[in-house]
């Protein structure tokens, strides 16, 4: 079996990692967090946001760092708010350019 490499850029792409790595199906998955399979691929394919207060009960299901988790879902938060803001990627730059001063 050849070991699949991913490339994390979201939250559904871990959540996405970590689900295969446990060789696990979806609805195990939502199961955990009290929703169904369809939700979770919805979630893996970035066309839904998950509820931030799943994160701790993922991230121990897991066993991976909850600030992982949280860091991905800020940042798809970020990208969903400006996604659409012809300015958006001049608008990150100024944000970034504050937290480096």
């Amino acid at each position: 079996m050849t070991k699949q490499v991913f490339h994390i850029n979201t939250l559904g792409d871990k959540l996405r990692q970590l689900r295969d790595e446990k060789n696990l199906m979806q609805r195990e998955v939502g199961a955990v967090i009290e929703v169904d399979g369809a939700f979770i691929s919805k979630v893996e394919n970035n066309e839904k946001p998950i509820n931030r207060k799943h994160l701790t009960t993922l991230s121990k299901f897991f066993r991976v760092q909850e600030d992982e988790l949280q860091i991905l879902w800020i940042a798809d938060k970020i990208r969903l708010i400006i996604k659409e803001e012809q300015l958006g990627k001049q608008a990150i730059q100024i944000v970034f350019n504050d937290f480096n001063q």
